[in-house]
């Protein structure tokens, strides 16, 4: 499939795995909408996806406001006309005991991971359904499955994520829209590095990783549907 033209919106783009996606969709010849809330990053990234000949639209949103959704997709309208790819990226966590989580860092995770994209998914189906190439991308995490010390409220937020992702593949099949989730272990990201310190992020996988996925699952659109894609690193463990 030839991409060019093409509109994607990344959320959470301004480093980590939204990074290294919207630099691989641009290189793919799509336009790209780069969102998260670190104005220097985004603008830094901007300038570095321009130097491979890109022109990527920066929204300076929050994903925890509940008026972000609308925004981001009404503004990559107005821009481009169109929306053919999402990606779900952002993501918030904290390293804490079930006993010691706060309300407002359950509600915070909670709305950044799940209800964020939800909704976001919502608002872009008008959108997505005119497209021929039409695909969700949920980045979720080895929690969204399994369990680890310290991040009850993490792993609730993305067993919320997957659930959803399960129910709106269903819904949205009929309209020639995919639905896939990505579910990788330890990433070499800002996040992993406050959540588990102790790890060396060398032997981690890398962001490119990620990346190299989401560019498969556009570029194979053959009558077997993907689902989901557990990533483990090479070591055959899914964290540490």
């Amino acid at each position: 499939m030839d991409f060019t033209g093409k509109t994607a919106l990344v959320t959470g783009s301004s480093r980590g795995i939204g990074e290294s996606i919207a630099i691989r969709l641009s290189l793919l010849g799509i336009h790209v909408v780069i969102t998260g809330r670190d104005a220097a990053k985004l603008d830094a990234l901007k300038h570095k996806m321009q130097s491979s000949g890109a022109e990527p639209h920066v929204i300076i949103a929050d994903m925890s406001n509940p008026a972000t959704p609308e925004q981001l997709i009404r503004e990559t309208i107005q821009r481009f006309g169109r929306l053919d790819i999402l990606v779900n990226n952002a993501g918030y966590a904290v390293s804490k005991s079930l006993s010691t989580t706060e309300p407002e860092e359950w509600d915070r995770m909670m709305a950044i991971n799940a209800r964020g994209p939800f909704f976001l998914c919502k608002e872009a189906i008008p959108y997505l359904q005119k497209s021929d190439c039409a695909t969700i991308v949920n980045i979720s995490s080895v929690v969204g499955r399994l369990g680890y010390e310290k991040q009850a409220a993490y792993a609730a937020s993305k067993h919320a994520l997957m659930g959803f992702s399960k129910v709106l593949a269903r819904e949205v099949q009929p309209l020639g829209i995919r639905v896939h989730t990505i579910a990788p272990g330890g990433v070499a990201t800002d996040m992993v590095k406050t959540m588990r310190s102790d790890i060396d992020t060398s032997s981690l996988i890398q962001p490119e990783e990620i990346a190299d996925i989401v560019e498969f699952l556009l570029t194979y659109r053959g009558n077997a549907m993907i689902d989901n894609i557990d990533v483990r690193r090479s070591n055959g463990t899914p964290f540490a």
